[in-house]
């Protein structure tokens, strides 16, 4: 790798062991090289960014103190762990970060033994750690187990029960909290560092340990120096709620100060016990654009860094995985993604309706609510990364008369599917779910594929199920599922669709679990003797590629192609006719094919005792990898060439 020999101490560190060998200065050199290196690598491939600039030094630290793989060091989400990919034996891989069969963007179990969880998700790593700082003590091993996680990651209820239950236990585990939502202020800096190194320091905690033993024989001098150390505590720092939950706080600190860090994570080293240490950060250290535009910055794309003239808002926007879709401007049809489809429905609804309330759990920029979050902020909620709550949220609204709309990612909402059964479908609330993200992903791979919401959904009482195919159809998708009285949920693919224009004026022509036939290649009336009846049911956005089977297949197959739009209700009436009428059935669908819209097909022929064959294409029974969505659509099977060799191989040409 070129840009690596322009770090010359980057280049000797091989594993975390060579850091061992390096004084202060060095580590500090290494910081501004790991830094750097970042910044060209990514310009080359894109990738997360802003947050792994914000770690550089709490990772050199932690790989510096605590002795890996040995030690578990767990990373909440991922987005941040690129450094410690790099100082972990894989710098000369990074060319290959997100690319199909190349380093996941996320710590990955299978790919490292430093990657000590697989992550992808927010809010997990404490429990993770935890629950690695058990087995250690269950195995009467000597290791740490360290969770660092984001401030906005600790919005999350789950990350608190792990907390709850950790300080509970009086686990040996390290907590850190890496905030980088306060700022780097007089009160993050030289007296609140020297706090952290004595209120880490072994004089102290012998001393409050000794000081226990003494004073509980007393209980109401015990009670006193409680309530006199929390008070001091307590005017210093902000660790009162993680002292209540049984953790010795340390901090804040600033965690670009890297001799400070190190003192205090040796120190932290030898205290037994759960440990809390609070380090403030800034996202997109190093790099003044991204310092300036965390957010816009989160995911970089290739050119970033060394076309910096273009490193604005505008430029960001039409790359970063967060605000491809944080405006309603367009220009023309073909530079619609789905996600702005919804980003425009949900702001020419909302002024149409007002009742119409918006929810997303922490993704505004992601689901295309920028707009919306600006036009009618007294009806926009972001709960933080909360699913669960943001879906209960939602049924409290509508019984109440309100027409809440959660957006969400479909890999998100697995994480609220109690309170989608039993909180909105249960109650029959009319509760509108916008899915973004459904089906294969692309580069961030298996942790953010939308896999099985048709699945997890379909076998749900009182939902409607839609998936369109095209822009207008998504758009009067939309529109429909909010007119229901009952939940909804309109679930989409990322990225672009084929490029049909939006029709605003038309009238709704969609009817409840009513499909289309959209090809009948048999009325060209060109065959010359009887040719196989092949009738291809496709739900949501792979319907272009099985026409663009079925017209090179046109002198050889009869074809027809039906736009199913709905999951649930089906059209169990078409499904009949063309099984009847067809010998074979195609369905074909972005999702697994374990209980999917092919399953819900094949369940209506057997109630209906039809006989006709059936292939149910769609994703298989194991976690796809990362790759461009064309990459794994065709390794699946999914696409054009996929469908054509299937049709083949049940049909074989004369002469083939």
């Amino acid at each position: 790798m070129t840009e690596l020999l322009r770090y010359p101490l980057l280049a000797t560190i091989n594993s975390p062991d060579d850091l061992k060998e390096l004084d202060t200065e060095q580590l500090i050199l290494l910081a501004t090289e790991l830094r750097g290196f970042l910044l060209e690598s990514l310009d080359r491939t894109g990738g997360h960014l802003s947050s792994g600039l914000g770690t550089i030094e709490l990772t050199i630290a932690l790989h510096k103190i605590f002795n890996a793989p040995n030690d578990k060091i767990i990373w909440d989400v991922g987005h941040q762990a690129y450094p410690h990919k790099i100082l972990t034996g894989r710098a000369r891989q990074m060319s290959s970060i997100r690319i199909r069969k190349g380093l996941s963007g996320f710590p990955k179990r299978s790919e490292s033994p430093y990657d000590a969880f697989g992550v992808g998700h927010s809010s997990t790593s404490i429990s993770a750690a935890l629950g690695m700082a058990i087995a250690a003590k269950e195995a009467g091993l000597t290791r740490k187990s360290i969770a660092v996680i984001g401030d906005g990651a600790m919005t999350a209820g789950m990350a608190f029960e792990a907390l709850n239950h950790a300080g509970d236990l009086g686990a040996d585990l390290l907590v850190i909290l890496n905030d980088n939502d306060m700022s780097i202020s007089p009160n993050v800096g030289g007296l609140s560092n020297y706090f952290a190194k004595v209120l880490s320091g072994k004089f102290y905690s012998t001393v409050k340990s000794n000081s226990k033993k003494v004073l509980s024989t007393m209980p109401s001098v015990w009670e006193l120096a409680c309530r006199a150390e929390e008070h001091m505590k307590g005017m210093i720092i902000p660790g009162t709620l993680f002292e209540e939950l049984g953790f010795n706080y340390i901090g804040p600190i600033d965690g670009h100060d890297l001799p400070t860090l190190l003192t205090t994570l040796k120190n932290i080293k030898e205290l037994p016990g759960p440990q809390f240490l609070h380090i403030v950060t800034q996202k997109g250290k190093g790099f003044e654009a991204a310092e300036k535009e965390p957010t816009q910055y989160h995911a970089a794309t290739p050119g970033f860094y060394s076309n910096k003239e273009n490193n604005n808002k505008e430029h960001s926007q039409t790359t970063s995985e967060n605000t491809e879709n944080a405006t309603a401007q367009y220009q023309t049809p073909a530079t619609l993604t789905y996600t702005q489809v919804f980003s425009e429905w949900i702001v020419d609804a909302a002024a149409k309706h007002p009742q119409l309330i918006a929810i997303t759990p922490a993704m505004r920029e992601g689901s295309g609510l920028v707009a919306f979050s600006e036009q009618f902020s007294d009806r926009y909620y972001d709960v933080g990364i909360a699913e669960q709550h943001s879906v209960t949220l939602a049924a409290g609204m509508a019984c109440e008369g309100l027409k809440p709309v959660v957006a969400i990612y479909s890999t998100f909402l697995q994480r609220a599917y109690d309170q989608l059964i039993h909180d909105v479908a249960l109650q029959n609330l009319p509760v509108l779910f916008a899915i973004d993200r459904g089906g294969i992903v692309g580069a961030d791979g298996a942790t953010h594929t939308g896999s099985f919401d048709l699945s997890f959904m379909r076998c749900i009482p009182n939902m409607t199920i839609m998936a369109p195919a095209d822009e207008n159809e998504c758009y009067h998708m939309l529109d429909f599922g909010f007119s229901l009285n009952t939940p909804a949920a309109i679930r989409y693919p990322r990225g672009k669709g084929p490029g049909t224009t939006i029709n605003k004026q038309q009238a709704t022509y969609l009817e409840s679990g009513k499909a289309e036939l959209v090809l009948d290649n048999r009325q060209n009336d060109t065959f010359k003797e009887p040719v196989p009846t092949i009738a291809i049911l496709s739900f949501g956005g792979l319907l272009n590629e099985a026409l663009d089977a079925a017209q090179e297949l046109k002198d050889a197959y009869h074809i027809k192609v039906i736009n199913m739009r709905f999951i649930k209700p089906l059209d169990n009436t078409l499904i009949i006719q063309q099984a009847r009428a067809s010998d074979l059935l195609i369905t074909l669908e972005d999702n697994a094919v374990l209980g999917g819209a092919g399953s819900a097909v094949n369940e209506v022929l057997i109630s209906q005792t039809a006989t006709c064959p059936v292939i149910n294409l769609g994703l298989p029974d194991y976690f796809p990898e990362h790759g461009s969505q064309q990459e794994i659509h065709h390794d699946y099977g999914l696409d054009c060439s996929g469908l054509v060799k299937t049709i083949k191989e049940k049909f074989p040409l004369s002469g083939t």
